[in-house]
């Protein structure tokens, strides 16, 4: 999150701010190269080139910090501080803190893109980065000691055996190790960089034998609860993803766009430089919305009793905050739409019933029970939704009176798996088969679940 309260700011100040703006054609075109890469060499330079870019936001951000640590102590800027460009009085210290915001969401943004690389360079296959994203986010890259040290490393692996050494803290979703190395040969490995090898710690390197041996071998997902595996669906990923881009399309020319999605969903996007080639006033936008909106939520058969059952999923402002979501350079879309949703100047949004949700499992053959309390209030990680029930008629344990009592399996379905229902658009039958594949399973645990072909999927 970002160091400062932004209660001195409009979000649409954020937007419009000229190094704000200025990122977009950058996200775009290094999202266009990434794509590209084919080869270790390629991924090295890109590598390269996206490490600049986010060391010289960083360096900025510093020095707005100091600047603004000056002007609160009632100094004025040090003499090589970064230059505001958002027009605003030099002399309030709100002005300087506003420019470090403004970075802080710009290393997100560029730490996004490191995100994109790392499940390309993993293949896309989820349970790399499931393992690995288990710790505290990186911190600033900028002025980090033994950084160095790592890029000597990452030179050093590609001169020497051509391999390819990707950075964590260039991402928000490696958050275990420091670096995780690509040969060719072996399955990839995650090490610990250290100027002086005596200070390797005990705790870090445990972790990093936990993740390698969750992905390689099934053992417990790292951290201190031994019931969270790896769950392999061994089933296809199906998404409407198709529907995602053809929206972005349309709101890219209407400004504001939402349809109903099967699963009793709607989505709906709005676009910025759309509403801006509408030229629509604020007015024109509210009234265009809510017509939208309620269409959609009308078809998808969510419109009713909205505000205290439906759920929804969103794309403001999350660009590398949640390691568990694939990052919006990996969607196929247009580079440029992804830029858009990068940096919010594109709106994605979900939504979907609880109970309806419910339903659709139940009308699957699943005992399911929306358990989630009605309400506006945000789910939180870690929040329980849904709890679907399965019992073992095979094992009916008779008791005194003529009564049976019949074990079962409790699914608990958390935030995150809901959210991923929403955000990646998976389709209902393929997001039903893989409830059931986990509840025929009969693993006691905490279920991390993953498909086989998400290759296929992301780009």
């Amino acid at each position: 999150m970002s160091l400062f309260d932004a209660d001195h700011y409009d979000p649409d100040d954020m937007v419009g701010h000229p190094r704000h703006y200025a990122m977009q054609p950058v996200l775009a075109e290094l999202i266009k190269q990434l794509r590209e890469c084919e080869t270790m060499e390629a991924g090295v330079v890109f590598q390269r080139a996206l490490l600049t870019r986010l060391l010289e936001v960083e360096k900025d951000r510093q020095g707005f910090k100091r600047a603004a640590d000056r002007i609160d102590k009632g100094k004025s800027p040090h003499p090589e501080a970064p230059e505001p460009q958002s027009g605003r009085d030099l002399s309030d210290v709100a002005t300087w803190r506003f420019e470090h915001d403004v970075c802080e969401r710009l290393a997100r943004q560029l730490r996004s893109v490191g995100d994109a690389l790392a499940w390309h360079a993993f293949r896309f296959h989820r349970p790399f980065i499931l393992a690995l994203c288990r710790n505290d986010p990186p911190g600033p890259m900028y002025g980090k000691v033994g950084l160095q040290a790592e890029l000597d490393y990452v030179e050093r692996a590609f001169k020497e055996d051509g391999s390819f050494a990707l950075l964590h803290d260039l991402t928000n979703c490696l958050r275990i190790g420091d670096i995780t190395v690509w040969d060719g040969i072996r399955a990839p490995r995650t090490e610990e960089i250290k100027t002086n090898p005596k200070n390797r710690r005990s705790a870090q390197i445990r972790r990093m034998n936990q993740a390698n041996a969750a992905v390689l071998h099934g053992g417990p997902l790292p951290g201190d609860n031994a019931s969270q595996l790896l769950h392999d669906l061994d089933l296809p990923l199906r998404t409407h993803l198709d529907d995602l881009r053809e929206a972005m399309n349309c709101a890219a020319t209407e400004g504001v766009y939402a349809t109903a999605l099967p699963g009793s969903r709607y989505l709906s996007i709005v676009d910025q430089f759309g509403c801006v080639q509408q030229e629509l006033s604020s007015a024109q936008f509210n009234e265009r919305l809510q017509q939208a909106t309620g269409a959609a939520l009308r078809r998808a058969g969510i419109a009713s009793d909205r505000e205290s059952r439906n759920i929804h999923a969103t794309s403001l402002d999350i660009t590398a905050r949640n390691p568990l979501r694939v990052p919006w350079a990996n969607y196929p879309l247009h580079p440029v739409a992804c830029a858009r949703l990068i940096g919010d100047y594109a709106v994605m949004t979900v939504e979907t019933s609880g109970p309806a949700l419910a339903q659709l499992l139940q009308v699957s053959g699943l005992d399911a029970r929306w358990v989630h309390p009605p309400g506006k209030a945000d789910l939180k990680p870690g929040d329980v939704v849904m709890e679907i029930h399965a019992q073992d008629g095979l094992r009916a344990v008779p008791l005194p009176g003529g009564l049976t009592m019949t074990p079962g399996w409790v699914l608990q379905m958390c935030r995150s798996e809901l959210d991923r229902y929403l955000i990646e658009l998976v389709q209902p039958g393929s997001w039903v088969a893989g409830i059931k594949h986990v509840l025929a399973a009969r693993q006691p645990g905490q279920p991390w679940p993953h498909y086989r072909n998400e290759h296929e999927i992301w780009v």
